[in-house]
């Protein structure tokens, strides 16, 4: 009876002592965290883009009649300045057309403003111009409905990238 309960003993120590260590290793295992979502976001984005986007600069401006994407990279790179300029010479073509799909699938989801920047399309104007390590994309329009869904559009932009003015000091 003495081993008999010894292995009931040990079989009793090994149920409480089993999720004991189990929850020790799950503890122990990063949950995914924003900083995981953003290299997923920064590996679309290389994808999209063609550039290695931490070493790339975004700004996204809202301006009063609309705003400007800019991406110029961080390094010397001529191959990475033409690629920017051939990608936001695409973006700016796509986004005339009502097509933000770039913008969808480097976020994994449909991007704020992007709806209603779609249905006004013929009323928002979208201009390219190269910058000396990339370029710009300026957003503009008359229309107040378009302006506010270019601003939702940037601030979004803004936040996901990490550009905005709260991402400045971290």
């Amino acid at each position: 009876m003495t081993g008999h309960l010894r292995s009931i003993s040990m079989a009793v120590l090994a149920l409480i002592l089993i999720p004991v260590s189990l929850r020790a290793q799950r503890d122990s295992i990063p949950p995914a965290t924003p900083d995981s979502a953003f290299a997923a976001l920064q590996a679309r984005g290389l994808l999209a883009m063609g550039v290695d986007q931490y070493t790339s600069s975004h700004v996204f401006e809202a301006l009063p009649d609309g705003g400007r994407i800019e991406l110029q990279r961080d390094v010397p790179d001529s191959a990475g300045i033409a690629q920017i300029r051939d990608h936001l010479r695409s973006i700016a073509v796509s986004f005339r057309a009502g097509d933000f799909g770039t913008p969808a699938t480097v976020h994994d989801q449909p991007v704020p403003g992007t709806k209603v920047m779609a249905l006004k399309r013929d009323t928002i104007r979208y201009e390219y111009s190269p910058l000396p390590k990339g370029g710009e994309v300026r957003i503009t329009s008359r229309d107040p409905e378009a302006v506010r869904a270019i601003h939702e559009f940037l601030a979004f932009q803004n936040s996901d990238h990490r550009t905005g003015p709260e991402h400045q000091h971290q």
